[in-house]
C-alpha cells in the first residue's frame, strides 16, 4: 500500500515553493511515499503581479498543477504551504480552503494528516501564528496536525538567524524579497516532509 503524500502551497515570489521542494524531497525518503506537488489558484491579476515584481517570479513554478478540493480526499497527508499576511495564510490560500466546505460536511478529512510550512518577510513577521492560525482550520476538518520536533537540531541552530519552528518550517524572504531559503531552513522542511511521510505511514499502512 502506498501512503500518498500532497503537498499544497501558494507562492508569490517562489520562496515557498523552494520550500515545497524541499519538503517534497524529505518525504520522498520515506519507503512507500506517493508524493504529488501542487499550487492553489492565483487570485492576483497579471498586471498588478507585474506591477509587484512577482510575474517573472512565478515561472519558476508555472508548470506546477493547480490543486483542486475534491483530491484532498484522496490523500493520506496533507502538507500546506503559505507566505504570511499580516501574521495570517495568504488569501489565495484561504480561499482554497474556504471551497472544502463539502469535505467537511462529509467529514472527508477526518484522521488524515494534516501540516504546514510558512514564509514571512521578517524575522517577527508573523511564522507562528500564520502556522497556529492554519491549525484551526485542520482541526475543524479533523486532521491530525503534526509539526516539528525538536529531534530535528536545526531547530535550535543559532549560528544565523534562521526560520523553523516546533509548529513547522519556515523561511524569511526580507523586506525586499532578495533572501532566499538557508540550507538551515531548507533541512528543517525536508525533515517535516519526512516526519508527516512516516507518521502516515504507521496510521495507515
Amino acid at each position: 500500500m502506498s501512503i500518498k503524500v500532497q503537498v499544497i502551497f501558494y507562492s508569490m515570489y517562489g520562496h515557498v515553493y523552494r520550500m515545497a521542494e524541499a519538503v517534497v524531497e524529505g518525504a520522498k525518503q520515506v519507503p512507500g511515499a506517493e508524493v504529488s506537488l501542487y499550487q492553489v489558484q492565483e487570485l492576483v491579476p497579471d498586471d498588478v503581479l507585474e506591477k509587484y515584481g512577482a510575474k517573472g517570479a512565478r515561472t519558476a513554478f508555472a508548470k506546477v498543477p493547480v490543486a483542486k478540493v475534491d483530491q484532498l480526499a484522496d490523500a493520506h497527508a496533507i502538507i500546506f504551504g503559505t507566505p504570511t499576511r499580516f501574521g495570517n495564510m495568504a488569501a489565495q490560500m484561504r480561499n482554497f480552503l474556504d471551497q472544502t466546505g463539502p469535505l467537511w460536511l462529509k467529514g472527508a478529512l477526518v484522521g488524515k494528516v494534516g501540516s504546514v510550512f510558512a514564509s514571512t518577510g521578517t524575522q517577527h513577521g508573523g511564522q507562528e501564528t500564520t502556522i497556529t492560525s492554519f491549525h484551526s482550520t485542520l482541526l475543524h476538518q479533523g486532521m491530525i496536525i503534526v509539526g516539528v520536533p525538536y529531534a530535528e537540531p536545526g531547530l535550535t541552530y543559532m549560528g544565523e538567524i534562521s526560520g523553523g519552528t516546533p509548529y513547522g518550517a519556515t523561511t524569511m524572504a526580507g523586506a525586499d524579497g532578495s533572501r532566499q531559503p538557508t540550507e538551515n531552513e531548507l533541512k528543517i522542511a525536508r525533515y517535516q516532509g519526512k516526519h508527516v511521510a512516516e507518521i502516515a505511514t504507521k496510521l495507515f499502512r
